[in-house]
């Protein structure tokens, strides 16, 4: 028997919306899963409920009514199965049960996906049916997505909150760093300064030389300390993330650096940027800070190619990829650092941290490896509003 011949199809699919949308109102895990198995046992009155979330490729039991599975446990090899396979799976007889002493005739497991990816998978088990069929399987599929979805928005607003936390705290410290540099520092490179310029009219030759050094030195680090200062306000005024839509950030981006950099050749289909992200203001300084840097250190032209990418269902990934001469994989690790730059680099070696904390302050991230095509490809990634 199909699911719509039941007798009772209609009240099932009302019991099934009833939860739906009780599901979608829920802020905890922990209240999806308790609600979730309530509509189980509402729904098929069967032995066995279990509530399995998958993270990472990684399957745990969130919650199980059978007393052969705890919680943060593995569940038996049928979840597995549905995993591997993204698709309702039943078992029957002595494989139906977790092992060989078990009274279980019958195995369920339905797995659920949210963007493109197996997020939840609920298991039942009966001891009194001999099979599942449409009937028990379709309304199972239901509540399942349900289910998945409820738990991706609020991992989603989990994420988000976590980076609105963050942006508080590195607020703090930028704070803390702005009042050590203009204060302390400056203060003593303005005496230094000062003694420089007194002894400079009275010495000579070599002695003179090394007064215009010293001189020097003092004008660059102040230079470097109003840049820094200029950064940390920067930081500081940035709002929490909001909703903003990607395509026309991208296509300003693309704009103002081929406008730029004439050598700059850009590939980006508009069309496939159709995402609104959380961000704030100066997502457009991130993308024009990675676009112009495959112009500003490489010679000759070069090609970028962006794109946009989906990260599961809660995320997306701006690529930009090029065909220069590359990030050596020896600096990876620390290029995003403030301050950090490469050996043959005439920058501040600030763009690439300004890059990463704006991004993480959005709740996203950003890392760097090698492109198809030979060069460098930074990666962009921001949360779906």
């Amino acid at each position: 028997m199909s699911f719509e011949e039941q007798q009772d199809f209609a009240r099932q699919v009302a019991d099934l919306n009833k939860y739906g949308q009780a599901l979608n109102r829920c802020e905890s895990v922990e209240e999806v899963v308790s609600l979730t198995l309530e509509a189980m046992s509402l729904l098929f009155q069967f032995s066995y409920s279990t509530f399995i979330e998958v993270r990472d490729g990684d399957l745990e039991v969130v919650h199980s009514t059978n007393p052969r599975l705890t919680q943060g446990g593995k569940p038996g090899p049928v979840a597995r199965q549905a995993f591997e396979a993204d698709d309702t799976v039943v078992t029957t007889g002595a494989e139906a049960g977790l092992d060989g002493d078990s009274d279980v005739t019958a195995t369920l497991a339905v797995p659920a996906q949210v963007g493109g990816e197996v997020t939840a998978i609920l298991v039942t088990r009966s001891t009194s049916v001999d099979t599942f069929g449409d009937e028990y399987s379709r309304p199972l599929e239901i509540l399942a997505s349900h289910a998945a979805t409820a738990i991706s928005n609020i991992r989603s607003r989990e994420r988000l909150e976590r980076a609105r936390q963050d942006l508080e705290t590195r607020k703090e410290m930028v704070e803390m760093y702005d009042r050590l540099l203009r204060h302390d520092l400056g203060n003593d490179l303005q005496i230094i300064a000062g003694f420089a310029d007194a002894i400079a009219g009275e010495v000579e030759g070599q002695t003179a030389e090394y007064v215009g050094k010293i001189q020097r030195a003092a004008e660059s680090s102040a230079d470097l300390i109003e840049r820094v200062g200029n950064l940390v306000n920067t930081l500081e005024e940035q709002d929490e993330p909001e909703p903003r839509d990607l395509r026309p950030v991208l296509e300003g981006t693309v704009t103002e650096v081929e406008a730029n950099f004439p050598a700059l050749s850009i590939d980006f289909d508009p069309d496939a940027a159709g995402y609104r992200v959380f961000s704030g203001d100066l997502l457009d300084s991130v993308f024009t800070n990675l676009v112009s840097n495959a112009a500003v250190h490489n010679d000759g032209p070069v090609r970028i190619d962006i794109s946009v990418r989906e990260a599961g269902d809660d995320a997306v990934v701006v690529v930009f990829a090029d065909d220069g001469s590359g990030v050596p994989e020896e600096v990876r690790s620390e290029i995003f650092e403030m301050g950090a730059k490469g050996p043959d680099s005439s920058g501040t070696g600030f763009g690439l941290g300004f890059v990463r904390a704006l991004t993480e302050s959005y709740g996203g991230g950003v890392t760097v490896g090698e492109s198809d095509l030979g060069g460098a490809e930074f990666r962009v990634t921001l949360l779906r509003a």
